[in-house]
């Protein structure tokens, strides 16, 4: 049998997307956000108002996070992604436990993300995230 057919080893598919113990990443943080050692309070506030702050977007749109409501590794701070499509009904991870950050998290909106780097570079995926952590994109976000 082909090695392309077997199931690859936990480090071998972490190094294929780009984590292994020789580089190191954090996953979440590629840009940090202001400092939270003030009124964690109103962060917590701000935070919530920016995550029920609606936005309608449409097929076509570009969005990019909203600041410090980013829960997954790409698309990076900053970088645009495009609007696929809007689920009338959102998808829920339901594999995942209630301590991981996507239990239960509504994924309704399919985005469209150029890859950047390794073999996929420059290929268009589309992932499923929650459409109130993102805004529209511009060339100053």
């Amino acid at each position: 049998m082909s090695r392309k057919n077997q199931d690859l080893s936990s480090r071998e598919l972490l190094a294929r997307i780009g984590l292994s113990e020789e580089t190191p990443s954090i996953l979440l943080d590629d840009e940090p956000l202001d400092d939270l050692r003030g009124d964690l309070g109103a962060a917590l506030r701000e935070r919530y108002q920016l995550l029920i702050q609606p936005h309608r977007f449409a097929p076509g749109d570009l969005v990019t996070w909203k600041p410090g409501l980013k829960n997954h590794r790409i698309p990076r701070y900053g970088h645009p992604a495009v609007v696929v499509e809007l689920l009338e009904t959102p998808v829920f991870d339901s594999d995942r436990d209630a301590g991981s950050p996507y239990f239960r998290e509504p994924c309704d909106v399919v985005l469209g993300l150029l890859i950047d780097d390794g073999p996929a570079r420059g290929e268009l995926l589309t992932f499923h995230f929650d459409c109130r952590r993102f805004q529209p994109w511009t060339q100053e976000n």
